[in-house]
């Protein structure tokens, strides 16, 4: 007998006699399979099979959160795992389709945004409707197994791949829709661009003055001046009156809190984000990931509220420039600003795929001493994640939800890179940050040299009396090592500058 499961998709559940009543038989049916304690998995949108409640308790779950994604036989709630094996289900809006992996793309990402007030109220899940179109239509009349939004994914995803162009992705949808009359296609990579930005995982762009003075962002954002050196925020546009104004500066910024959720709406993801709790190494003298450093268990004394839940993530952010043009002739420095995840695993967490890009520092100058100007929205979100965390679903939890928090432990990076995100300059006689006031430095013809390596040796080395190195016999102890009371109070005689390279302002590039 076949079994309608066209309700599990029903968005407006609150004003819907058909989820309701499907509702109610699938708790029927599943009534005879409880535990001995009357507990059963859970299949709304949060809990994902992952917990187990009361069946009274499903009731609520399922039509306050909806039915998942992708579990269209009912294997723990009485349904044979034999039976039904090419089920076809009704998709959101009653259309039949074949079972679709796009289906649980849609799923992670409607799941995160689960804790809309079903009843009696519009449906959160509306934003979403045209990519429920997308998945619900065939690619092409008789092509049931290829969803059209199956297959757009595809094609974007060959097309950063490739790297296409804008232009040759826009005459290759042209060329399929003069193939393939009948194909249901966007018609340019513009439209299938807002179509994908829906799925979540898109980016900011912020205006920035020319000489990077500031950021056109909250209190800046309605202004058409710098508040610092009061340039224009648009271009002038020759020989046109009007038209679409155009800014010299963008910044493009990805957030970041978004992206870590994505992290543990997947299960197999979700349980490699506590691998750090668990994958330390057996050897004392052997570190194979920064959970075996100094620094982390240092960390981890300091915060204890924070090392409480595994699950909180720990950041690590590297940047550096690098010229887009692959033309050494031509100067252009873009900065791009990336986080890791160290909760997970050494094997992972240094691949491509797990990196996040969460700035895009335009140029055509590197940032300099202004790169705080450009990280303010990431280091606002960063402060937001630390102090207040965000809700996060958890694929690999029972209790589904928990208050994720985030702390950025250290920096990767060159040295002239420290130099610009630490504002500690690389150049001059106390270059060094380690031996900060006792560096020691001479200049020679014309640049600054740096010596005195040996003083890092025991008193006792045989290697302080070689007169092989400069003549000498080196008696001096290492550099001292600053205290925080130290380090804050040379930062209280730094004088603040103004921001900028304009040269009015703040003068030359940093």
């Amino acid at each position: 007998m076949t079994i309608d499961k066209s309700w599990m998709t029903i968005r407006r559940r609150g004003s819907s006699n058909e989820f309701w009543n499907g509702l109610q038989h699938f708790l029927q049916m599943a009534k005879p399979f409880v535990n001995d304690r009357g507990f059963i998995k859970c299949p709304c949108r949060r809990c994902l099979n992952n917990a187990s409640h009361q069946l009274e308790y499903l009731e609520s779950h399922i039509f306050r959160n909806g039915f998942m994604f992708g579990y269209n036989q009912w294997i723990h709630h009485g349904e044979p795992a034999t039976a039904n094996a090419g089920t076809t289900v009704a998709g959101p809006s009653g259309g039949i389709h074949e079972r679709d992996e796009m289906f649980d793309v849609l799923d992670d990402i409607i799941s995160e945004d689960a804790d809309e007030d079903a009843i009696g109220g519009p449906s959160s899940n509306e934003q979403y409707d045209d990519l429920f179109a997308a998945l619900r239509s065939e690619l092409y009349p008789g092509v049931s197994s290829f969803s059209s939004l199956n297959f757009l994914v595809k094609l974007m995803h060959l097309k950063v791949l490739n790297k296409w162009t804008n232009k040759s992705f826009d005459e290759l949808l042209k060329l399929l829709k003069l193939a393939f009359p009948k194909i249901d296609l966007v018609e340019s990579h513009y439209e299938a661009k807002k179509l994908m930005k829906k799925m979540g995982l898109g980016y900011s762009s912020i205006h920035v003055c020319k000489n990077d003075c500031a950021l056109f962002w909250k209190e800046n954002s309605l202004k058409d001046t710098c508040p610092v050196c009061s340039e224009s925020r648009w271009k002038l546009q020759s020989g046109k009156r009007s038209g679409k104004k155009v800014p010299h500066k963008v910044l493009r910024y990805f957030p970041v809190g978004p992206r870590l959720k994505r992290l543990f709406a997947t299960l197999k993801i979700a349980k490699l984000m506590r691998w750090h709790s668990t994958g330390k190494s057996k050897d004392n003298d052997v570190m194979w990931h920064p959970v075996d450093g100094k620094s982390w268990q240092e960390f981890d004394k300091r915060h204890p509220q924070f090392v409480g839940d595994v699950r909180n993530v720990r950041l690590g952010l590297a940047a550096d420039g690098f010229n887009p043009f692959g033309n050494m002739s031509l100067s252009y420095s873009m900065w791009p600003v990336v986080l890791t995840t160290y909760n997970l695993p050494p094997w992972i967490c240094m691949k491509t795929e797990y990196l996040m890009l969460s700035l895009l520092i335009p140029g055509p100058q590197s940032p300099g001493k202004d790169m705080d100007i450009f990280l303010r929205p990431l280091i606002d979100e960063l402060k937001e994640l630390w102090v207040h965390g965000l809700d996060t679903r958890d694929a690999a939890y029972e209790n589904g939800v928990f208050r994720m928090r985030a702390a950025l432990l250290w920096t990767v990076n060159d040295f002239p890179a420290r130099s610009s995100l630490s504002g500690w300059s690389g150049k001059g006689y106390r270059a060094c940050p380690t031996c900060n006031e006792d560096t020691p430095s001479i200049r020679v013809i014309g640049k600054t040299a740096y010596f005195g390596h040996r003083h890092f040796l025991p008193t006792n080395h045989h290697r302080r009396s070689n007169l092989q190195f400069d003549g000498r016999t080196e008696r001096k102890r290492p550099p001292r090592r600053f205290s925080t009371t130290d380090i804050l109070e040379q930062l209280r005689r730094v004088k603040t500058g103004i921001p900028g390279k304009h040269p009015n302002y703040g003068g030359g590039g940093g």
